[in-house]
C-alpha cells in the first residue's frame, strides 16, 4: 500500500469540474485508491463519494493507493493532484 498527504491549494477546492477529472484519472487504474479527510473516507473513482468529502482550500486529504499498479498509481495522482488542486 502506497500512502501520501496533499494540502489542496485550489482557491475553490475540490468541486465538481476538478472532481470529476479526478476520477477520470483514478479509473485509469486498477488500485483501490481512496481519499481520507477528517475521519472521512472517500473511492477515488466515485465522483460522488469526492464531492461527498468537501474538501475546501487548505485542507489536507490523505491518499491511499492499494493493488498491483499501486507504484505508477499512486506517482499520478501525486502529480495530479499537484497540477490540478
Amino acid at each position: 500500500m502506497k500512502e501520501f498527504t496533499y494540502v489542496v491549494t485550489d482557491p475553490e477546492g475540490i468541486h465538481a469540474r476538478p472532481a470529476g477529472l479526478l476520477v477520470k484519472q483514478a479509473n485509469r487504474f486498477q488500485s483501490r485508491i481512496t481519499l481520507h479527510k477528517e475521519g472521512k473516507t472517500a473511492d477515488a473513482k466515485r465522483i460522488f463519494a469526492v464531492m461527498r468529502l468537501a474538501v475546501e482550500t487548505g485542507q489536507p486529504i490523505v491518499v491511499t493507493v492499494e493493488g498491483e499498479d499501486e507504484e505508477t498509481a499512486a506517482a499520478a495522482m501525486e502529480a495530479f493532484l499537484k497540477a490540478n488542486l
